[in-house]
């Protein structure tokens, strides 16, 4: 039921990236194309600022490379992924990456000067198309005074694309304020089949083009004449555990602690404290930590992981296989909300969500929400069918229990004994 919604499959509309370059390369009456052909080469500037952007930046790079009739030539922001395309970032994406309401008051400084350094290199760059990737906080801003500085020099500006539709359904008046975005914005890609016709009714330019987590089944091949319930990733759990020299006996979990800095700090240390908790009553418990490839992470991750309370392998992101080959060797996941619980959900990975942030984006959150869920799973069926922590909830000894019951490791007695402590 998860994968009919997110895919679906009877709308004609289910193509990914692959379809998307030439089905949608001319918006309000502007032939990209033809620009591109006059000046010999299709000129982008590409933004993403988190790792989630990078990947669906990357494929969408790959997928106008293959399909564009001309050269083209990147640039703009992004990470590891968007540079294996040919993109030199103009600064490292972890200076944008942060998350959070409260949270970003102390980055604020910094972020105005990225913005300022990107909007100037996006103007001397003159690009046909300026493509932003979620992020809409640093986006719309830069698309916004990209849209106001060529008006003032009464320039016709580049086409603007914003590839993940704003999450307008999560918040009281979040459709309503969709209308200004068309001011700045030509074209939305939605990735949620309702986000098109709802984006539509309120001015905006949008096309459905599929869930990136999808691309995953056709990147390892897996996709499959099924119903899209039965889609499932398997991978080789046995070879995964004797590469990395596993125990037979070994409970494995993964924990995934999200890609930004800020809250892999905050995420990391509730989860340490967890698993102190359940080391107890599990035995020979081990961690697979999956790391964001962004280097703050990398690095933070790299210098606290040897005061662990269990033994911890630490495993690269943005490598699908790998990803999966970790899954199918665990027997629970412990992760920060985002874009993985449906990973987890392909996997079929049994698993629990945490989310913590500041008491003040907290209180925000809870005012302005008008949805009960926080991980998209239950989102779309509004069914809580993976387990949350949320908030103040969210505490290891809440955590512990939560997986125990979530995959039943232990007998009810265990469960009381954590409650206990």
């Amino acid at each position: 039921m998860l994968f009919r919604t997110i895919w679906k499959l009877n709308s004609g509309n289910n193509v990914g990236l692959l379809r998307l370059p030439r089905r949608y390369i001319s918006v309000s009456g502007r032939a990209v194309i033809d620009m591109a052909t006059k000046a010999g080469e299709l000129r982008v500037f590409i933004v993403a600022g988190e790792v989630s952007g990078d990947t669906i930046g990357s494929r969408l790079m790959a997928s106008l490379k293959n399909l564009c009739p001309v050269p083209i030539r990147f640039s703009g922001v992004g990470g590891s992924m968007m540079s294996r395309q040919g993109l030199k970032s103009l600064f490292p994406m972890e200076d944008i990456a942060v998350m959070g309401i409260w949270e970003l008051l102390p980055h604020l400084n910094k972020i105005r000067l990225k913005l300022k350094e990107t909007i100037e290199a996006a103007f001397l760059f003159q690009p046909h198309v300026v493509v932003t990737v979620d992020s809409k906080g640093f986006s719309f801003r830069l698309l916004k005074q990209l849209k106001a500085n060529y008006s003032q020099q009464g320039l016709d500006g580049p086409v603007h694309f914003h590839y993940v539709a704003p999450s307008f359904w999560a918040w009281k008046g979040g459709e309503a304020r969709l209308k200004g975005l068309a001011e700045f914005v030509d074209q939305v890609f939605c990735i949620l089949p309702n986000e098109e016709e709802v984006c539509k009714s309120n001015g905006m330019a949008a096309t459905f083009v599929g869930h990136p987590i999808l691309e995953d089944l056709l990147e390892l091949n897996l996709v499959k004449d099924t119903s899209p319930h039965e889609w499932k990733v398997e991978r080789d759990c046995e070879d995964f555990r004797s590469k990395n020299a596993i125990p037979t006996g070994a409970t494995v979990i993964s924990l995934l602690p999200g890609s930004r800095l800020q809250e892999v700090r905050q995420m990391l240390s509730i989860f340490a404290n967890t698993l102190e908790l359940l080391k107890v009553l599990v035995p020979e418990l081990m961690a697979v930590i999956h790391v964001a490839p962004n280097q703050h992470v990398e690095k933070y991750i790299t210098g606290i992981v040897h005061k662990w309370p269990v033994p911890a392998l630490l495993l690269p992101g943005g490598l699908p296989h790998l990803k999966y080959d970790a899954f199918s060797a665990s027997r629970v996941a412990l992760c920060a909300s985002g874009t993985v619980a449906l990973e987890l959900q392909l996997a079929r990975l049994p698993c629990v969500v945490a989310y913590r942030a500041h008491f003040l984006t907290q209180w925000i959150i809870r005012y302005k929400a008008k949805i009960s869920h926080i991980s998209l799973p239950n989102i779309l069926l509004d069914s809580a069918i993976i387990p949350e922590a949320l908030f103040q909830a969210c505490t290891p000894t809440k955590l512990a229990s939560m997986l125990i019951s979530c995959v039943q490791l232990q007998s009810h007695d265990s469960m009381q004994g954590i409650d206990a402590q």
